[in-house]
């Protein structure tokens, strides 16, 4: 870890200062969306569905551009700008449509500079590091989305109710993240063209049966991966207060963080597959456990179990794009894994929140379980 190159430690702390301030508004919009402003369960899906789709299908335009371009940092700090100065305008919004322009608005940021930084992280490793560098580069992520959520308690512990205060202060940790990519060194690469002979309107980039197959098992799984929000409301509901609710999301990021790094370096070790299937088989159970639970303290301990997913399948399924694309085609490729999960979040979001609106919460997350499942075997079969 200590011996990563200077890139790689720089873009791990812009992403902990970008998630600090994302993650200080995002377990309390569930409450605010639905108990501020009035909105419903399907609303909630909405919101947080077209947010990740849109910042998902931009990772395939920002991931061609950066195949592309000689330098990826302008793209990376480009995206970064975007939402780290839209995000703070939730403190002005005055119903649940404002709310989501400003979070597409955020969401369009992180899929201009998704791809053009897995790319440039990408760069910097080898075959046998790439998992413990999206390991790192997810535990860095996730210190900050310890952060955020521990300085939003401590604000709201001292100051009740002031939401709206909260929202515009995170303006602070965004310029800080801008400020970090101006450090960051980036050797010029040469553009990525073809002759002006075989140059087509649209290039389609070779990636290969392999990624394609692990596309489609990823479709599966997304269509029962809605938003974490849900995840929240329902811990919002059995504490009766969205006061502590930022505790536990802390609390979540943190164990998330810690099982980052183990996950990356198991897969470098054991293989990817087995680590992601094991992340998957995690989300299944307790999506199941919110199924079937009611109590807070049943539900904190689910919480803090969904921890190991993250940790087990999120860096992991970027070091296997790595391994499966070739490396003059891994911006799109990142892009197009980033499309899949932002499509499949948008339908699995709405269609939650119509399941938990027409039947409960029970159906709703049984529903996702169950694709989980399925999508698990379909990896151990499909793909080699």
């Amino acid at each position: 870890m200590f011996t990563f190159p200077r890139s790689v430690w720089l873009l791990g702390w812009v992403s902990l200062a970008t998630d600090a301030a994302t993650e200080a508004i995002y377990p309390l919009l569930p409450f605010f969306l639905t108990q501020v402003l009035g909105a419903g369960a399907v609303s909630l899906g909405i919101v947080e569905g077209a947010a990740e789709a849109a910042n998902s299908l931009l990772k395939i335009l920002s991931g061609r551009a950066a195949d592309r371009a000689a330098r990826k940092r302008p793209i990376v700090l480009f995206g970064y700008s975007v939402s780290s100065f839209a995000r703070p305008f939730i403190a002005i919004t005055t119903s649940w449509m404002q709310v989501f322009a400003v979070r597409v608005l955020d969401r369009v940021g992180k899929g201009v500079r998704g791809a053009p930084r897995d790319a440039l992280l990408a760069a910097t490793a080898t075959p046998q590091t790439r998992g413990a560098i999206f390991g790192f580069h997810r535990a860095m992520d996730n210190m900050g989305a310890v952060a955020g959520p521990l300085l939003a308690t401590a604000f709201l512990f001292f100051y009740p109710g002031r939401y709206r205060t909260l929202f515009a202060l995170t303006i602070i940790p965004g310029i800080a993240s801008i400020l970090l990519i101006l450090l960051i060194r980036e050797d010029p690469a040469p553009p990525i063209t073809a002759p002006v002979a075989l140059r087509t309107p649209h290039p389609a980039p070779a990636l290969g049966r392999p990624f394609t197959l692990f596309m489609f098992v990823l479709t599966i799984f997304t269509l029962g991966n809605s938003t974490d929000a849900f995840l929240l409301l329902k811990l919002t509901d059995a504490a009766g207060s969205a006061k502590y609710v930022p505790l536990m999301w802390a609390a979540l990021n943190f164990v998330k963080a810690i099982v980052s790094v183990v996950g990356g370096a198991w897969s470098d070790r054991i293989g990817r597959r087995f680590v992601i299937a094991l992340g998957w088989l995690v989300y299944a159970v307790v999506y199941f456990g919110f199924a079937v639970t009611t109590s807070l303290a049943a539900l904190v301990a689910w919480f803090m179990v969904y921890g190991f997913y993250f940790g087990f399948a999120e860096g992991t399924e970027k070091a296997l794009i790595a391994d499966l694309a070739p490396a003059e085609s891994r911006g799109v490729a990142y892009g197009i894994y980033t499309a899949v999960q932002g499509i499949g979040a948008l339908a699995a979001s709405v269609l939650f929140g119509v399941l938990w609106n027409a039947f409960g919460a029970a159906v709703a997350f049984g529903v996702g379980a169950a694709l989980a499942l399925v999508a698990t075997a379909l990896l151990f079969i499909i793909v080699r």
